[in-house]
């Protein structure tokens, strides 16, 4: 079975299932964190149509997720915003204002604040937006994050920021940026600090090098040895039709010999 499928997606979601994890949202973690789960992130970066299907593929399976909305024409859509936070889900803003603000952290905070208020007024009355996370655009030369160096997101009602919120010494993170599992070179922004784990957590026992495809991502679950996991998910990238599938997969593969080579400039500064 082909790999970053609806149909391989739903086998990822059996598997959690039938392990017991229970499945918590970015927002429900932070507030208190179960013992042993799977916390499952979305970013929706772009074709819509198949962040809903996702949604609605997980809502039959009983799961509420994390969404998070860029403030863009192409996936500010708020009939979709609405219909996901009506199935239970999470929404959250997927902020780019210091690429929006040319680095300039002023503007930033006053584009957050707008964009912010947009996204609460298409959730007002279902859900409130709790918790918000940077979106990195490896082109750009600004780091969405850096906003927080000035300012305080809790001032705004957000309760947390994945990037700063979630502790990953204890929490296993795992994302399919590049179309692949795999812990490769070529993650720009999408970084977390690794630093600090404690044997008893178990990541020390897990060679991240091994996990590159879906299918070990499931084997890892089903083994039941990592207590909390986060998966970051794109469903952009997940495609059904072998068309839209293939085009997906040759456009990533270009993408990510582009974003090697800017890792590769990064680490010899």
């Amino acid at each position: 079975m082909r790999d970053f499928t609806l149909k391989k997606y739903e086998l990822l979601l059996k598997a959690i299932k039938s392990t017991g994890y229970p499945v918590s949202t970015i927002f429900d973690f932070i507030k208190c964190p179960p013992e042993k789960c799977i916390i499952l992130r979305h970013d929706v970066d772009r074709a819509i149509n198949r962040n809903l299907e996702m949604a609605k593929l997980e809502h039959r399976y009983g799961i509420k997720s994390t969404y998070y909305f860029r403030h863009i024409e192409e996936t500010f859509k708020p009939e979709v915003i609405l219909q996901m936070a009506k199935m239970g889900h999470e929404i959250g803003f997927h902020y780019e204002v210091m690429d929006k603000a040319k680095g300039n952290p002023e503007k930033a905070i006053e584009i957050f604040k707008k964009e912010l208020e947009d996204l609460r007024k298409v959730t007002e009355g279902v859900t409130d937006v709790r918790t918000a996370c940077m979106h990195g655009n490896p082109l750009k030369p600004w780091s969405n994050r850096d906003l927080w160096k000035k300012y305080d997101f809790k001032d705004f009602g957000i309760a947390g920021e994945p990037y700063f919120s979630i502790d990953y010494s204890k929490v296993l993170y795992l994302t399919d940026t590049g179309r692949t599992w795999a812990d490769l070179k070529i993650r720009v922004k999408d970084t977390i600090n690794r630093s600090g784990i404690n044997a008893s957590t178990g990541l020390t026992n897990i060679g991240l090098n091994s996990i590159s495809s879906t299918d070990d991502v499931i084997q890892l679950i089903q083994s039941r040895k990592i207590p909390q996991i986060c998966l970051l998910v794109h469903p952009n990238r997940w495609c059904e039709d072998y068309r839209g599938w293939t085009k997906e997969l040759l456009f990533q593969n270009i993408k990510n010999v582009g974003k090697a080579g800017i890792v590769m400039l990064q680490n010899n500064r």
